[in-house]
């Protein structure tokens, strides 16, 4: 199944810890939309929405992959599918404008007033570099504003992600 990923599932080796099957198949936008980071996390922190505009001329950009169907139940668990995301079938667009339909989450517990955490952050804008989105897009993401997370332990594993991909199986 194809699923668009534009926060910090960008990030191949967030997600391939979700989803270990996962291959990138490109970039692309979804138009109506645009990225907000106002999803009320489990941890209190405000993590990545595509928020529907129905203006045109907004657009979320991010990856399209491909995911085993039996994967795609883990991931539906680890995001909160019913609980704070539900999931829609959209139209993507890539950069010739040819298009194809894939599954996104999208948040329907939102509060504008919260931050993500700066390592939430990381993995976004890391997926956002790996997935060759525009500079100017990368830096938007980079002006977000972030805060530390509380919890030491988990800012630790969640930076620490990033490095044991690059020393794993997966880093070729």
């Amino acid at each position: 199944m194809k699923y668009f990923a534009y926060g910090s599932n960008m990030s191949l080796a967030r997600l391939r810890e979700r989803a270990p099957g996962a291959q990138r198949l490109g970039s692309y936008a979804l138009r109506g939309h645009v990225l907000c980071f106002h999803k009320v996390g489990t941890d209190g922190s405000g993590k990545c929405d595509a928020f529907f505009t129905k203006d045109a001329n907004d657009l979320v950009l991010g990856a399209l992959f491909e995911l085993d169907a039996s994967e795609k139940i883990h991931l539906d668990q680890v995001e909160g599918l019913g609980l704070g995301y539900e999931q829609k079938e959209v139209l993507l667009e890539d950069e010739i404008g040819r298009q194809v339909k894939a599954s996104i989450y999208y948040a329907t517990d939102i509060d504008a007033s919260l931050k993500p955490y700066s390592w939430y952050k990381k993995h976004v804008l890391l997926g956002a570099i790996e997935s060759a989105l525009p500079d100017a897009y990368i830096e938007r993401i980079s002006l977000i504003e972030s805060v530390q997370d509380p919890d030491g332990k988990r800012d630790k594993q969640q930076r620490a992600i990033h490095d044991s991909f690059s020393k794993g199986p997966y880093s070729k």
